[in-house]
């Protein structure tokens, strides 16, 4: 509170030190004796340090009526005696008292503050206004007298020592609050223990009718869209956040020119949705869009998937020959995904064909003129692979016309909430299976966690929810993580053993979903011997999301 006293010297700074009556003391050899009044007895003194802590002090005060304060010479600084001692620390604690109160009134949350037998030691006007129970009804009774034991976090805070930190409460049908609660230790045990609630039912009310909201305008928005001719490229990436706004126009000024753009972002960002719409805005309605894995294609077939081949061109190639990637984009886009994860020697090959603009096909030996626009996509650190000989500096260069960062869903928490009731329509609709209630536990999990996947991530949560949601409600449990219950553990204090299993539920999460996600895979190609076109297949999922899945997983 800001009068923790630390030494003795703290005292001499006080009214305490400059009244005290050195002049009073007797020394004999090295002992003090303090005389009251003049023919008086001599009262013996304790001798202590200006420095020694305040506890050193009260122990010395437990055998003595006086202390004497020396200072660095060994001089005597100051007298003083118990009954100065006792007005001086009654003093303090009172101005103490009086900044705890002024705080307490102060503050709008709820606060509440029990002791060790689970009775209400401070009842805050924010406490009264939530719970509707009078500060002099409640104090000094025993909490569980006026709440269900079962709903009172504040009583594992007190048996277990458990800290909470921004967890989602519902202590009564009507009322939703956000829950802070910590033990209060002394001498190393708990003698208490405090909770903060602030109450978040009409935000919660307010969530739930823009979800009904949001709910008829994407439907209503999907209706338009059946007679609008022109629709904007960029309509289909969702959200209002600063970030992400900032970004697409950027993009939109690309579309006036058919220059080189490198998009940067983590995976699952929405890197090829930014280039499709980027082509589409820029280019004929039938101008073709071209992808290619650059991750997803095994080296030695990467040249002939990219440039084509001739027939005959090697053993085993299609008779008629094949038209390459690039071929194929002709007056259009060729978008190069995971420009990072391409061969070396592919690098050479691709950067002379955006330079010329002129190619051959494998095995032929007519040079065929091409006008493409290219645009390149990684999540990787691209100037990270220069330094490691694994990127060229000049492709990096010649790609490097126009770069767009995409913006991580964890810097764009603002747009979870459209994504996720955009998402929901969606599924709601391919699945037949009408959503009419989320729970609010659910957003504030889904507004908690971090999203290492991003929209992708966040598109399968919600369809997973919607899978599970049988009756039309979505609840928590459906969801594959907690945020706030993850948070709850990395505050709690828990014993050595129970701290180690702690740090490995903890650290192992990604773990854990690597590891089932790596049996899947196993499995699924132990099944089909290996053929992983079939694999992709049967799991639902493309053949370029497979082979990035297993080179992640460390199974390729």
């Amino acid at each position: 509170m800001g009068f923790t006293i630390q030494s003795a010297k703290e005292i001499l700074k006080s009214s305490l030190g400059k009244t005290a009556a050195v002049k009073n003391l007797i020394q004999r050899n090295e002992e003090f004796f303090y005389q009251t009044a003049e023919n008086a007895a001599l009262i013996p003194c304790k001798a202590v340090n200006e420095d020694v802590s305040i506890e050193t002090l009260i122990q010395a005060f437990k055998q003595h009526s006086v202390v004497v304060l020396l200072d660095q010479y060994k001089h005597p600084a100051a007298c003083i005696t118990a009954a100065q001692m006792i007005d001086f620390l009654y003093n303090t604690y009172k101005q103490l008292h009086a900044f705890y109160e002024t705080v307490i009134n102060t503050s709008d949350a709820s606060v509440t503050v029990i002791d060790a037998n689970e009775r209400v030691r401070t009842w805050t006007k924010g406490a009264e206004t939530i719970f509707s129970v009078k500060e002099e009804e409640i104090l000094g009774h025993p909490i569980t007298k006026f709440f269900d034991r079962s709903k009172l976090e504040i009583l594992q805070t007190l048996h277990t020592g458990k800290r909470i930190h921004g967890q989602y409460h519902q202590p009564r049908s009507d009322l939703f609050v956000l829950i802070n609660s910590n033990p209060v230790y002394y001498t190393n045990r708990i003698i208490g223990a405090v909770v903060s609630e602030t109450d978040i039912t009409n935000q919660v009310l307010l969530n739930e009718k823009l979800f009904n909201m949001s709910h008829e305008v994407h439907r209503l928005e999907q209706e338009v869209a059946r007679y609008k001719h022109s629709q904007d490229p960029f309509y289909i990436i969702k959200g209002k956040s600063a970030a992400i706004q900032t970004t697409i126009e950027l993009a939109r000024k690309v579309c006036t020119v058919k220059s080189t753009v490198l998009i940067l972002g983590e995976s699952g960002a929405g890197k090829e949705v930014f280039a499709k719409a980027i082509h589409d805005a820029s280019e004929e309605p039938n101008a073709p869009f071209i992808s290619i894995n650059c991750g997803a294609i095994p080296p030695s077939l990467f040249e002939s998937e990219l440039f084509g081949y001739e027939r005959g061109a090697f053993s085993g190639a299609d008779y008629k020959g094949k038209k390459g990637k690039i071929e194929l984009a002709k007056g259009g886009t060729l978008f190069l995904d995971e420009i990072g994860e391409m061969p070396l020697d592919m690098q050479v090959k691709l950067l002379r064909v955006l330079q010329e603009r002129k190619y051959y096909r494998v095995g032929g030996e007519k040079e065929i003129d091409i006008d493409f626009r290219v645009i390149a996509a990684t999540n990787r650190n691209l100037h990270e692979l220069m330094r490691e000989g694994k990127f060229r500096e000049d492709l990096y260069y010649r790609l490097n016309v126009v770069t767009l960062n995409i913006p991580p869903l964890r810097e764009r928490y603002e747009d979870i909430i459209e994504l996720t009731h955009y998402f929901l329509n969606e599924f709601s609709q391919r699945y037949g299976r009408p959503i009419h209630e989320i729970s609010p536990e659910v957003l504030q999990e889904m507004l908690q966690y971090e999203w290492p996947g991003n929209i992708r991530e966040l598109r399968n949560i919600v369809e997973r929810l919607v899978v599970f949601a049988t009756d039309g409600v979505i609840r928590k449990e459906y969801l594959l993580f907690s945020a706030s219950r993850t948070a709850a553990l990395n505050n709690q204090i828990l014993p050595s053993i129970e701290s180690q299993e702690k740090q490995h539920i903890i650290l192992s999460l990604q773990e854990e979903m690597d590891r089932h996600e790596r049996k899947i895979l196993q499995r699924a190609l132990k099944i089909v011997n290996g053929n992983k076109l079939e694999c992709a297949k049967r799991l639902g999922i493309t053949r370029a999301t497979l082979y990035n899945r297993l080179k992640r997983l460390g199974l390729d």
